[in-house]
């Protein structure tokens, strides 16, 4: 019986950065909407980050859209995996501070929930890194 369990633990590691991956492609496409919301509007984000009395409003609106958006193209692409982590991280603490915190957990209330998962993923990503099906893996082959 152990035997089995050794050959069947060795087994599924083989598959290890296929969980990852999926990680990658599932934040990358929660990120991409909101993204393109603010690439497509800037000024009406910036104009919600005043009304939500945040300091240098144009400043953290330009950067939550590029942090969103470069996220989403490296999150894909594998590439710069665990650099990308930490800014996508704060740019959640951010929102569930300043939106989502007040509607309690659940995300049918708009509560924090989706970004506090979000978080959890990041953070696996930050101390796993992208895996090895993506740019990452192939640059630190050569």
């Amino acid at each position: 019986m152990r035997e089995k369990y050794f050959k069947l633990t060795a087994l599924l590691t083989k598959g290890k950065d296929i969980p990852l991956l999926a990680i990658r492609l599932v934040l990358a496409y929660g990120f991409y909407e909101p993204a393109m919301k603010k690439l497509n509007n800037i000024d009406a984000i910036i104009k919600w980050f005043e009304s939500m009395e945040l300091p240098i409003p144009a400043l953290n609106a330009y950067m939550a859209t590029a942090t969103e958006s470069i996220g989403v193209l490296l999150l894909v692409l594998g590439f710069g995996v665990r650099i990308i982590s930490l800014p996508l991280i704060i740019t959640m603490l951010v929102a569930i501070k300043t939106v989502h915190f007040a509607n309690g957990f659940a995300a049918g209330e708009n509560g924090y929930e989706i970004p506090f998962y979000y978080i959890i993923m990041l953070f696996t990503l930050l101390i796993y890194g992208g895996g090895n099906i993506g740019i990452d893996y192939f640059l630190r082959k050569k």
